[in-house]
């Protein structure tokens, strides 16, 4: 009996809509397999993984990874049917929050976005962000770590978008200081905002330290707007930390947003900012 590895998916979270959908693929697996006169021990053997996370899958507990669907359907010879679900499954495996956010965010057409802690997501590299989020506590065990970094590397996909969404970046200069992970880290992180502030419908400005006097120091502030002239938007100042959609809650957010807009750097001197970061690296 193959003793497997446990990358077969990622757990369902404990009341995500998502469930039923997992639980029809997890049927369906079985059916497959039944179907084709195979016993759990075989397809684990065969695919590689544990007999326990086989059982997991088909009990829809576990969130196949789209790869797993594909050797499963090739060995099981499922036509396809297992295959076709390899889309929902990649959706499925990051948490309800970050799903909630990617669609939000595959939906505006301009994004405001303050940062005040660290490099903001969207601009961050895959090794930044998980030496980022391996700094948080409690501790995400190796699963959940890579589950983290990969939502957030899906949600950079606003860059692909054609046509592609307003983005405008405020970052407090002190995260560009910041050896999150180590100094090459850091490096090729200030390397990739270079090349991400090249995109003409990106502007990416810095908010130096010595700004003391600015609507941003109570915490980070992102506001998305929509084609039909709604938006939504949260900060961690206010609304306790929660999205909102109220035209007057907005407002707010807009008129902070601006105002920091206009007390930081332009772009090209914030360039500047960044190249010097770089430099003393």
């Amino acid at each position: 009996m193959s003793e497997g590895v446990d990358e077969a998916g990622w757990d369902v979270e404990p009341g995500d809509e998502i469930e039923p959908v997992v639980q029809a693929v997890g049927r369906l697996l079985r059916v497959c397999r039944e179907s084709a006169g195979v016993s759990v021990p075989e397809l684990a053997e065969a695919l590689g993984y544990g007999e326990d996370m086989i059982r997991k899958i088909e009990r829809g507990a576990r969130i196949p990874r789209p790869e797993f669907l594909d050797n499963a359907d090739t060995f099981l010879k499922a036509q396809g049917h297992l295959r076709a679900f390899r889309e929902d499954m990649r959706k499925a495996r990051y948490p309800k929050k970050v799903r909630e956010l990617a669609e939000l965010e595959g939906r505006a057409v301009e994004m405001l976005l303050y940062s005040n802690h660290n490099i903001h997501g969207l601009l961050q590299t895959e090794e930044y962000a998980r030496a980022l989020l391996r700094t948080w506590r409690p501790a995400y065990s190796p699963d959940q770590l890579e589950r983290m970094v990969g939502a957030r590397m899906a949600r950079k996909s606003v860059f692909d978008r054609s046509p592609a969404p307003e983005l405008s970046f405020v970052q407090e200069e002190v995260t560009l200081r910041r050896p999150v992970g180590d100094r090459m880290v850091l490096r090729r992180q200030l390397e990739h905002m270079l090349e991400v502030a090249q995109l003409p419908f990106v502007e990416l400005q810095v908010m130096p330290t010595s700004r003391a006097n600015h609507p941003g120091t109570a915490g980070l502030i992102e506001v998305l707007k929509f084609v039909d002239g709604t938006g939504v938007g949260r900060t961690d100042g206010d609304f306790s930390g929660r999205p909102v959609s109220n035209p007057r809650q907005l407002r707010v957010l807009d008129l902070r947003y601006g105002i920091i807009r206009a007390q930081a750097l332009p772009p090209e001197e914030s360039l500047d900012i960044i190249e010097k970061a770089l430099g003393e690296l």
